[in-house]
């Protein structure tokens, strides 16, 4: 997968109290290419019909959609592509349903796992948590930034790195050899002052580190 993204975008109901198509929207107008839909309260219809609605948006921008954990989802939904946990459907089982063109990315969170990806097709690793994340339920063991300088040296493909990262750690988080940071929580900042017209400033964190990325090439 070339030209890989700096910001992989994820979106999140809870976080936004808005709908799956209104963040993505934000994120579109905040200048975000790789935009995986994590739903993980939606039900598969839920998770389809945001995906059908905001795929022609999606493409029109360039950018491409990736769907979180449902390979079923992201094939009848025709999605870019899809991302795998280590409980869900291998990537080998996923490339079977989904075919050769299709993205699949897997996550990892040590260095064995990492190594097991590297002998599947998926086009992309993930990496993490790297820091302290509070988007898990149960979160796995923080790996911080050794295991990114450690698994860079394996590989030429695209590496994610995945938790607890924000506008101050993104920079460190790409120098220590991450091609792309997914952002979840920090992507919803509320104005300090709430109010009833208040709405999360999804496009304007976008912007930041987007700006951050351009500045540090």
């Amino acid at each position: 997968m070339s030209n890989f993204p700096s910001l992989y975008a994820i979106t999140d109901r809870q976080l936004s109290n808005l709908t799956n198509e209104e963040i993505i929207r934000e994120m579109l107008a905040g200048g975000a290419r790789l935009i995986q839909l994590r739903d993980k309260e939606g039900t598969a219809r839920d998770i389809f019909d945001a995906a059908r609605f905001c795929l022609p948006l999606i493409h029109e921008a360039g950018g491409r959609l990736i769907i979180n954990d449902r390979v079923d989802v992201a094939l009848t939904a025709e999605a870019d592509g899809v991302h795998l946990g280590q409980e869900d459907l291998s990537v080998g089982e996923a490339r079977e349903i989904l075919g050769p063109s299709k993205i699949i990315g897997v996550s990892t969170h040590n260095r064995r796992q990492f190594e097991a990806a590297l002998a599947t097709s998926a086009d992309y690793i993930a990496v993490g948590p790297i820091f302290t994340t509070a988007t898990k339920e149960n979160p796995d063991p923080v790996v911080g930034l050794d295991l990114l300088h450690e698994v860079r040296k394996l590989t030429d493909r695209p590496i994610v790195a995945i938790g607890g990262i924000d506008h101050q750690r993104a920079l460190s988080v790409i120098e220590a050899g991450a091609d792309s940071v997914a952002v979840i929580s920090a992507l919803y900042p509320w104005p300090e002052r709430l109010e009833l017209t208040s709405r999360v400033d999804i496009a304007g964190s976008i912007r930041r580190f987007l700006e951050l990325f351009e500045r540090h090439e």
